[in-house]
């Protein structure tokens, strides 16, 4: 084999981090034949139409919205659950979409998201040591042996329901829900119940006046699919390489290896090592790639990474997903702009603002700051605008269920508040209100960077 041969299991011969021990390997031999017999969850065609419009994001002409659940569950699992994070997405986008001007492009965080690193192996209460809860693709959040023990078998019932997940997520955004004027009537029910409705109704009130203007203009709803119907990509985290291997198909007209769990997968700042299985594994897939960067990434490693995962410096190939905390951001995400614009690399930068923002509380609860969330975004977008640079988008944890996980917000969820509805089995959430209202927040970065990209892509030369 060539030194830089891939195929979609060359990963197995590279050290690979934050894997579950399964104790029969003849069990996970089986199910994962099993499960390349099994049609995929989305297709080559699909994926090719997100490398186009995140080709559009890297170029400052769109922006990414990326976001939803901390991890997925198979016993929350319903249809309303669904419906909900699929609502506030397309409410976040229409505020999005009109404050930048530009196409939003959408990608959940679901029909994948079932795994997650862990800081330890293990969890020890009262004495007793047990395997760390992973997710529930490997194992149950209960505190017992059983429950604990990496069990092959639940990774058909995570692809089964991601099938399940990506019918709804269709039926949705083609049946009625992406209905622009039905998500902009979902907003004017926010603001009415805001208490920061008068900044927010100022915004809603000019997206009803383009819409009214365009019903005026003979463009009503019922007469074009652009007005009633939308398009959500799905995404997760590429951890569990098992599954992602399994579920990866060659095209047979282009040559091509695609990952068909989903559109765009990510890895994690865990498991980013050069090295190693999981970037060995993503970059030989066509799939859009998303690489989130944290504090302890210097600037020449990032170079690396980008030459390793995008070698033809290709635009939309790679998403940059900054996630340093409100404390860091600061100093280390300038020389990384520096470096990527002086070696002229293609990529996304977008911005997770919850991961670096994770905080105990006097109690011992996870939680995240608002305000933190907030001021890390406010710095993104800022030191991008000093740079000249696009910050081409977000990444959330959120849900559209009413939690209350994160502290602040115009809601004021107090600490004490969190245990009101605090049901994340990993990471605190932002729930409906708080995901809407950040979004009209970053509407005002957005003005500022549209106006900047307008001089931006005159400088360039590139057409709008």
């Amino acid at each position: 084999m060539k030194k830089n041969a891939w195929t979609p299991s060359s990963w197995r011969s590279k050290p690979i981090a934050q894997q579950p021990h399964y104790p029969d390997p003849t069990l996970l031999h089986r199910t994962e034949t099993e499960l390349r017999a099994k049609p995929p969850l989305v297709f080559a065609a699909e994926i090719e139409q997100l490398n186009q419009a995140l080709a559009r994001v890297a170029e400052g002409k769109a922006f990414l919205l990326q976001g939803g659940d901390c991890a997925e569950s198979f016993a929350e699992f319903n249809a309303a659950k669904i419906e909900d994070t699929c609502k506030i997405l397309l409410q976040m986008a229409v505020v999005l979409t009109f404050a930048g001007s530009c196409p939003v492009v959408k990608v959940a965080r679901l029909a994948g998201q079932f795994a997650k690193p862990r800081s330890s192996d293990s969890e020890v209460i009262d004495g007793i040591a047990l395997p760390s809860y992973r997710g529930d693709m490997i194992n149950d959040i209960d505190f017992t042996p059983t429950a604990r023990t990496p069990d092959p078998r639940r990774l058909e019932q995570a692809y089964n329901q991601s099938a399940v997940t990506l019918n709804l997520l269709r039926a949705y955004t083609k049946g009625g829900l992406g209905d622009l004027f039905q998500v902009h009537r979902w907003n004017l029910e926010f603001v009415k119940d805001s208490p920061l409705g008068e900044k927010y109704r100022h915004l809603a009130d000019r997206i009803g006046e383009a819409l009214a203007f365009m019903e005026a203009c003979g463009l009503r709803m019922t007469d074009r699919a652009i007005i009633r119907e939308t398009t959500l990509y799905t995404s997760h985290e590429a951890l569990l390489l098992n599954y992602e291997e399994a579920l990866t198909r060659l095209h047979p007209h282009n040559g091509g290896w695609y990952d068909c769990s989903a559109h765009m997968i990510w890895v994690g700042d865990r498991t980013r090592q050069i090295d190693q299985a999981h970037i060995e594994f993503v970059r030989g897939i066509r799939n859009p790639i998303g690489l989130k960067v944290g504090p302890s990434l210097n600037a020449d490693d990032l170079g690396r990474l980008i030459d390793i995962l995008n070698p033809d410096n290709q635009p939309g190939r790679l998403t940059l997903i900054i996630r340093m905390g409100a404390d860091k951001i600061a100093a280390k995400l300038p020389p990384l702009i520096r470096h990527v614009q002086r070696e002229g690399y293609h990529v996304i930068w977008s911005c997770d603002p919850m991961h670096g923002n994770t905080i105990s509380t006097t109690s011992g609860i996870k939680t995240r700051p608002f305000n933190q969330i907030l001021a890390e975004v406010h710095q993104f977008f800022d030191m991008h605008h000093a740079a000249g640079t696009y910050p081409g988008g977000i990444h959330c944890e959120m849900t559209g269920q009413n939690v209350t996980e994160c502290v602040g917000g115009a809601e004021a969820i107090t600490e004490q508040g969190l245990a009101d509805k605090y049901i994340t089995r990993c990471d605190p959430r932002l729930n409906a209100k708080q995901s809407l209202e950040l979004a009209f927040l970053i509407s005002d970065f957005l003005k500022k960077t549209r106006q900047q990209n307008e001089q931006w892509l005159n400088r360039t030369n590139l057409p709008a």
